[in-house]
């Protein structure tokens, strides 16, 4: 069955092998997406080695403190991180070189490349997240006596349906993971009946509330970046983080609305696509708006509106907000991090599609954020805060208790993942 998969693997990639040498965070690393890692590349040292994989820069930084609590417990070990985007790697090389010893694009799902790649990186553990089930990865470790943990574990309950169909045709790759460290009940009902072993499921939270607590402990850069972005000290500031294509308008309609009231209002667009940036300064100044990016620094001096172009700044960024209101939620695509902002004590807006992030809404709402069904309610919840600093203040400390409780999944994360590494390894660290 598997040897279907294999094959359909090939032909997927030869059909899409244009788009994967075109696609502006896909292009770049090709030798090493096919497992050629080459001699030049510093493997690292230590043991066990423990290879830890996220899709993307945001996914990477939900890893982060578990690598911290690995290396805590172990600092002899070797953490290898590997992730699929151009920016994931260039995050993940400028705030993970504390605890991250190897940083690689993740091989192709190929059964070759996966081989290469296992072979070179020789990991003790592999450690995927969410929903990463990639079969030949999956397949190539195993057979390689790697351990292999899914940590965060969500299913799309709208998708099981499909996953079942998938691992009938291909054979099950749930059956070759040692240990599943699922967010929650529901979650880890989902990955038993897809046919996960009932005494590998263990449900141990989210390793991003504890990602998000680190964040709010930088809060000493925010300062320096006020200065960077040209914002007006003591006047209050919007920001719109994550927002996505047909967000910023509205965005932008609601502040020019707020400005009537409120003159001395700032606000900060942060594009969930950083190249999204010069489209949104022609739509500030199609509004009669000044605008300017984050990038030009102190030299480009003040306008309305900042929009940050930058990678890696939006969690210090919020320690700059009096409100915020958190994009991918008056579109359909199901929402983004609302408790990023409010570990930085800051009150969250956030629209009606937020079905990716129930857990958060779960968390914040009526709890320092508030969910706003329309721009309307968007632009008349945020005047009524903005002329109440007392309740902004109040709502702010909210939100940081609020995720300040949920904190200590990654402790219970690496206590599983220890007592699944291959006997000797965690006493030779």
């Amino acid at each position: 069955m598997h040897l279907v998969y294999a094959i359909a693997t090939y032909l997927l990639f030869v059909i899409g092998l244009p788009f994967l040498l075109t696609h502006p965070k896909l292009r770049h690393g090709i030798a090493q997406r096919l497992g050629l890692y080459g001699r030049s590349l510093d493997r690292g040292r230590g043991s066990p080695r423990i290879w830890l994989h996220g899709a993307s820069a945001g996914d990477l930084l939900s890893l982060q403190p578990m690598m911290a609590e690995l290396k805590a417990r172990m600092p002899g070990c070797c953490v290898i991180v590997s992730t699929m985007t151009n920016s994931g790697l260039a995050m993940a090389r400028k705030k993970l070189g504390g605890v991250a010893d190897v940083v690689v694009y993740a091989p192709y799902d190929l059964p070759g490349a996966t081989r290469r790649a296992v072979r070179a990186l020789e990991p003790d553990l592999l450690v995927l997240e969410y929903t990463e089930i990639w079969p030949n990865l999956i397949r190539s470790a195993h057979k390689a006596g790697v351990r292999i943990a899914l940590t965060n574990g969500r299913f799309n309950p709208e998708n099981l349906s499909r996953y079942r169909a998938l691992f009938l045709a291909i054979g099950n790759p749930l059956r070759r993971v040692d240990c599943f460290l699922m967010r929650s009940d529901e979650e880890a009902e989902r990955v038993l009946a897809l046919g996960a072993a009932p005494d590998r499921v263990w449900v141990t939270g989210n390793t991003k509330f504890d990602a998000l607590v680190l964040d709010a402990a930088e809060g000493g850069k925010a300062e320096a970046l006020r200065a960077e972005m040209g914002l007006q000290a003591g006047a209050p500031v919007l920001m719109a983080g994550s927002t996505h294509e047909g967000e910023e308008e509205l965005i932008l309609g609601a502040y020019r609305k707020l400005l009537a009231r409120h003159p001395r209002l700032q606000l900060v667009v942060a594009p969930r696509y950083v190249e999204r940036s010069g489209r949104i300064m022609a739509l500030a100044a199609e509004a009669g708006l000044s605008v300017r990016l984050r990038s030009g620094g102190a030299a480009a001096g003040h306008a309305q509106v900042t929009v940050l172009d930058t990678i890696g700044e939006l969690a210090a960024a919020y320690g700059l907000a009096t409100l915020v209101f958190v994009g991918g939620s008056f579109v359909t695509r199901g929402g983004q991090n609302v408790l990023e902002p409010a570990a930085q004590g800051r009150p969250v807006l956030f629209g009606p599609h937020m079905e990716n992030f129930k857990d958060s809404v779960q968390v914040l709402q009526g709890r320092g954020g508030i969910q706003v069904a329309t721009p309307e309610k968007l632009l008349k919840v945020a005047d009524e805060l903005l002329s109440r600093p007392d309740q902004l203040q109040e709502l702010g400390v909210l939100a940081r208790r609020s995720v300040g409780a949920i904190r200590g999944a990654s402790a219970r994360n690496v206590d599983h993942m220890l007592s699944i590494l291959p006997r000797g390894k965690v006493a030779a660290a």
